[in-house]
């Protein structure tokens, strides 16, 4: 490797270990974006996405002395430590709106939906879709996210899922052919981001 290389995930991971900042941030640099678009696919919110993306690189920058990559690439751990983030706050949220509808209304509480601010087109548009995918079986939507959305390899998503590569690939099938069933010609249902290095 020659100077003008850039360092590999696991030595950048390394490095952070040692107490190295820039080598973090250069993993940030790398993955944050995927990271994002992998929580916003996931909860259709940017501010959700936002507040999941800051927790899975604050856990990995508190884990990053007791965790050794086995991988050459950070993002299958960053994207299961995302998963996992979303599926936590969205238990959290189901527990916190039971709680509200058990005490009840607040007393002289004001109405602010004329409030709420305009929702961001792409939040619209993800809706439709996420409300599809959320009909899906768990182990199909989460193959589908990794692969056709975030753009993982199949290996990789294998990997985070903890399956063989084929089950990968199987779930992925059905799942882009009942959300085609689903929605119709609402969205395109070839996979455009599949090309990305599948074997």
């Amino acid at each position: 490797m020659t100077s003008s290389d850039p360092l590999s995930d696991r030595q950048l991971w390394s490095d952070a270990a040692a107490g190295d900042r820039d080598a973090f941030g250069e993993l940030f640099d790398r993955h944050g974006q995927a990271v994002y678009n992998h929580c916003f696919r996931l909860t259709g919110n940017w501010s959700q996405a936002e507040d999941a993306t800051s927790a899975v690189f604050l856990a990995a920058w508190r884990r990053r002395a007791d965790l050794t990559l086995v991988r050459d690439s950070a993002l299958p751990w960053l994207l299961t430590v995302a998963t996992h983030r979303v599926h936590d706050e969205h238990r959290s949220l189901r527990r916190r709106r039971a709680l509200i509808a058990r005490a009840g209304p607040p007393l002289d509480s004001p109405d602010h939906a004329d409030a709420v601010a305009e929702k961001l087109d792409d939040e619209r548009r993800m809706a439709v879709v996420l409300d599809a995918t959320r009909q899906l079986p768990p182990s199909e939507r989460e193959a589908l996210v990794l692969c056709v959305w975030s753009g993982v390899s199949y290996a990789d998503a294998a990997a985070v899922l903890g399956i063989a590569e084929p089950s990968v690939r199987s779930r992925v099938s059905r799942a882009t052919s009942r959300l085609a069933r689903m929605l119709g010609p609402q969205i395109e249902t070839v996979p455009a981001r599949a090309g990305k290095d599948r074997t």
